[in-house]
């Protein structure tokens, strides 16, 4: 086995060498720097679950290859580590920062660490790249301090693509099949959008510009509810003296599932479309896929034109490298190429090595994390302990790759009991044999479901 090509495929097509040295900085609420400027739905700045969405940055340990840097605000567990090992794709060089990230995420903590940003600057002199999951001003300036190349488009670039009222301006344009709904850019345009979407009496749905994995969004099922949002943001303009209002309305379909696919744009504006996923979603929120997609092949057709479509535009408009598209299959069999676009690394993108490595020609796989309810930390070999063989690299097609595991621990100290997440990939030779390997991980990690839990 010489191992899978997935991470030298992209370097290579963002920066024309496959061998080229990486530092991977999986910044996952980048979003919040690009909707530092657009107004949205009231709601709280601080989620419940940001410190495990900070520490998902581990994802990257297995899209790094070897030879490649992996900025943390954490070191990794060292059992954990010995495990990456141990699946044969080996683990990159860990670049910790010198105190635990604070709001603004791993990039600031970076930033804010001189010894780092000068181990930084001796690695640039080899010609490294900064590879982040998407740019900001904070990963810009990094770049920029310590002369690492970047091996993506600027800021402004990612910030303007990867609103959602870009994602449905430009599919209309180009002419892709629409969720019916309205673009909103003041509170007026919500208040229109709002009448006409309740006209029938069916649910809407209501998006922030840059909301992501269900933050920014509401249900709205009753003229009732429209009517209270509208009052909330009616006095809040008044107040500013400011209507700007940055959200999308969309009409529910019914729907037979959601999908993902990504697709990749080189720097010369060729697109390659890189795998479609069934999207597991609850409420709006990300949980997971499974792959192959059941798709027939038109709809399978339909996708890959949609994203050569998109990746032509999305290269007219400055961008190229890594597209994860959101869509979906409604009732009728109809696609819907296009609900959003996230121009940035997404979930599947980290999955992709290890995808490549263990996934069996014809086989599946499941994409999913498991929820842990603790009294204290653990450590990675207590969890691989509990799970036994299962902690074993898969073999032949089937068996459990542990994605991350820093996410289990995350909002220990926060309270007592916390609630932690160990992501997790599943591979079996038929997909009808995934949902036995989902319950035997689920009933070998129930030690772990309990407030009460021995040491």
């Amino acid at each position: 086995m010489t191992g899978p090509a997935y991470t030298a495929d992209l370097k290579e097509v963002l920066t024309g060498d496959r061998d080229a040295r990486f530092v991977w900085l999986c910044n996952f609420e980048v979003e919040n720097q690009w909707a530092r400027e657009y107004v949205g739905l009231p709601a709280a700045r601080v989620s419940a679950t940001s410190a495990t969405v900070q520490r998902m940055e581990e994802l990257g340990v297995l899209l790094a290859e070897p030879a490649d840097c992996l900025l943390l605000d954490r070191p990794l567990d060292d059992g954990y580590r010995r495990y990456v090992e141990k699946t044969g794709l080996g683990a990159p060089v860990e670049l910790v920062t010198r105190a635990p990230a604070g709001a603004d995420g791993t990039s600031q903590a970076v930033l804010d660490s001189p010894e780092l940003m000068d181990r930084l600057r001796r690695i640039a002199r080899d010609g490294a790249y900064l590879m982040p999951m998407g740019n900001s001003p904070l990963e810009q300036r990094i770049a920029q301090e310590t002369r690492l190349r970047p091996a993506v488009p600027d800021a402004a670039t990612y910030e303007r693509v990867n609103s959602k009222i870009y994602s449905r301006r430009l599919a209309g344009e180009l002419g892709l099949r629409e969720i019916p709904g309205f673009c909103c850019e003041t509170v007026p345009q919500l208040r229109h959008a709002l009448d006409q979407a309740l006209s029938d009496g069916e649910p809407v749905i209501v998006k922030d510009a840059y909301g992501v994995s269900g933050k920014g969004l509401l249900v709205l099922d009753s003229r009732k509810k429209a009517d209270r949002l509208l009052r909330m943001v009616e006095r809040r303009a008044g107040n500013t003296g400011d209507d700007a209002m940055h959200v999308v309305v969309e009409r529910f379909l019914p729907k037979r599932f959601d999908l993902n696919y990504q697709f990749t744009i080189d720097r010369a504006g060729r697109v390659r479309l890189d795998f479609v996923k069934e999207a597991l979603t609850t409420g709006g929120v990300h949980l997971g896929h499974v792959m192959p997609a059941a798709l027939t092949p038109t709809q399978h057709e339909t996708l890959a034109e949609a994203a050569e479509a998109l990746g032509g535009r999305l290269h007219k408009d400055g961008f190229f490298g890594v597209v994860g598209v959101d869509a979906l299959v409604a009732a009728d069999d109809l696609v819907y190429p296009v609900l959003e676009i996230n121009a940035r690394l997404n979930m599947s993108s980290y999955q992709g090595r290890a995808t490549e490595q263990f996934m069996a020609p014809e086989g599946a796989a499941l994409a999913r994390h498991y929820p842990l309810r603790l009294t204290a930390p653990v450590a990675f070999d207590e969890v691989a302990g509990a799970l036994g063989a299962l902690a074993e690299p898969p073999s032949a097609g089937t068996g459990v790759v542990i994605t991350s595991f820093g996410t289990v621990n995350a909002q220990s100290g926060a309270s007592v009991p916390f609630d932690g997440r160990l992501y997790t990939l599943l591979f079996a030779e038929r997909r009808a044999e995934l949902a036995a390997l989902d319950q035997r991980v689920a009933h070998a990690l129930g030690r772990f479901a309990t407030t009460e839990r021995k040491p």
